[in-house]
């Protein structure tokens, strides 16, 4: 089983488990999901004799996770139904309708009743409405901690939880250690008891444990089939495939004015790779990657001196620490992600960044979040880039040299100032194992970026909630206008984001000329009547 696809939608940058979802909009997490259900469990979990590489899934977080409010995590969520399901539960139903095995309850509250213990989310929409026929999870001490949203003790709120549809308790030990008790009180049944125990056993049938108990305890399979030549190298290609070409301008510095955009970069000359997030291998591969050996995967600038050795010379400085404040870089670099901070003063860490960067063609400066100032317990209420690192981008733009941003962060930033002063911004995300080869694949040309943004960045989080699907107000501003009073505008910035759901650019460009229209047949257009 995996406790995947995350298909929760959100629309607060703030919120830090946007890195591990699909975005603000429904019909893509939809789509995204049922891919996902597909892809862990084949098209059919029951084809248990010829295959044993299938996962069942878990879809999460049932329901509403994503929005929080204000951005932090865990926090409680109120809208109206309306909302919820036209811009919110969409995925969740596609997941579900694609067959997935199992679901699991959020920990947020729905209506007012933490979801793990709302019978209306559990049992009237998830298996009356939908049809879901798998089993229901809680997520990690679900259960004891709606004790703290203060509607009884351990023993009645695991009831609750039971009566509401919940058939697996993670962790909390409420079933096994109080639902004998509420049994013989008369706070459970033995039928709801019983329909719990059998969607777990059902479960366990599909997967063809009952045939097999050891069906998926095969010891060749890791040297066979993880982190294979053939993975490693599919791994490098979706990675190159998801980043996003925010900006890409020509170069104007030095009293040089070139004809044509910094990137790609010529396989010729130095660069200069610089940035607390050059030279890290434990950041690479993103929030959540708790199975991944962390020294295993190539940093930036490794990965670029392997791949242009004898064409390119490669050199690094750190420039910085990801964050002026110690206490806060602490926080932000938890489970072995720390960065080795620098005990040398911010002037020193930037002297030497400036003496790397004057011998080099071209900056490469790898900037941005650390991995896990994403993901779980990592909401933010300030989306710039950290202030060390932002001095660090000025002085590089001042040297003269071309500057490509290259910007690690798992969720939308703040960039209005990189936008205007940076000539070349490519947003990495984290690629995983073969995130610095995929890099430097597209940072020399070798791939087209093509990937497009699911989630809004705005100018500042002042915006917040910004989304490309809203609804219309009765006094919308003017297409093309600032500020027009008595208008749904702000004084101080226009309504429009930094960059749009969908925004990506690429190495190519497009010209349209000489468009015509051709008439066609409607008879011939329009699909066969049934």
């Amino acid at each position: 089983m995996d406790l995947q696809p995350m298909v929760d939608i959100s629309r607060d940058p703030r919120w830090g488990r946007v890195s591990e979802g699909s975005g603000e909009d429904p019909f893509l997490g939809g789509a995204i999901a049922r891919a996902m259900v597909l892809g862990y469990q084949g098209k059919d979990l029951n084809d248990q004799l010829t295959r044993n590489d299938e996962i069942m899934a878990c879809v999460k977080h049932f329901a509403l996770y994503g929005a929080g409010e204000a951005g932090r995590d865990y926090n409680t969520v109120d809208m109206s139904r309306n909302r919820m399901f036209n811009e919110y539960m969409y995925p969740y139903e596609a997941a579900v309708h694609a067959g997935v095995g199992s679901v699991m309850a959020s920990f947020n509250e729905v209506d007012g009743v933490p979801a793990t213990a709302n019978h209306w989310l559990m049992t009237n929409v998830l298996r009356k409405q939908w049809g879901f026929n798998g089993f229901v999870v809680t997520d990690f001490t679900g259960i004891s901690e709606m004790v703290e949203h203060g509607i009884g003790n351990l023993q009645t709120v695991s009831a609750r939880a039971l009566n509401a549809g919940v058939d697996m308790d993670m962790v909390s030990e409420g079933f096994v250690g109080t639902l004998k008790k509420s049994f013989t009180e008369g706070k459970i049944t033995m039928k709801t008891l019983d329909a719990a125990c059998r969607r777990i056993l059902e479960a366990k049938y599909k997967l063809g444990l009952f045939d097999d108990p050891y069906k998926y305890c095969d010891l060749s399979r890791p040297a066979r089939d993880i982190f294979t030549r053939e993975h490693r190298d599919a791994a490098r290609r979706i990675a190159a495939e998801s980043f996003v070409l925010l900006k890409n301008e020509p170069f104007e510095g030095q009293g040089k004015k070139s004809s044509r955009p910094v990137l790609p970069l010529e396989k010729q000359g130095t660069v200069a790779v610089i940035g607390p997030l050059g030279n890290t291998r434990s950041n690479m591969p993103g929030t959540w990657s708790v199975a991944a050996r962390l020294d295993d995967y190539p940093s930036l600038y490794e990965g670029l001196k392997e791949m242009t050795a004898g064409r390119v010379n490669i050199t690094y400085a750190k420039g910085s620490n990801l964050i002026g404040d110690v206490a806060y870089e602490e926080r932000a670099t938890l489970f072995g992600r720390s960065l080795g901070r620098d005990n040398r003063t911010d002037k020193e860490l930037l002297d030497e960044a400036l003496k790397v960067a004057s011998g080099a063609d071209v900056i490469v400066a790898a900037l941005g979040e650390s991995s896990e100032m994403s993901g779980e317990s990592s909401s933010r209420t300030d989306l710039d880039i950290p202030d060390v690192q932002r001095t660090l981008l000025e002085a590089l733009l001042k040297t003269g040299k071309p500057v490509v941003l290259t910007l690690f962060t798992g969720r939308p930033l703040t960039l209005t100032w990189e936008q205007e002063h940076v000539p070349a911004i490519l947003n990495v995300w984290f690629g995983g194992s073969e995130a610095a080869y995929a890099i430097g694949d597209v940072l020399f040309g070798d791939v087209n970026p093509s990937g497009k943004l699911t989630m809004t960045f705005p100018k500042n989080v002042g915006q917040i909630p910004l989304f490309y699907n809203h609804k219309n107000t009765g006094r919308p501003l003017a297409a093309g206008n600032w500020f027009e009073k008595f208008r749904s505008n702000y004084l101080d910035v226009d309504n429009e984001p930094l960059y749009p759901f969908g925004y990506g650019l690429s190495y190519t460009t497009f010209q349209y000329s000489d468009i015509a229209s051709v008439p066609r047949s409607w008879d011939k257009m329009a699909p066969p009547l049934p």
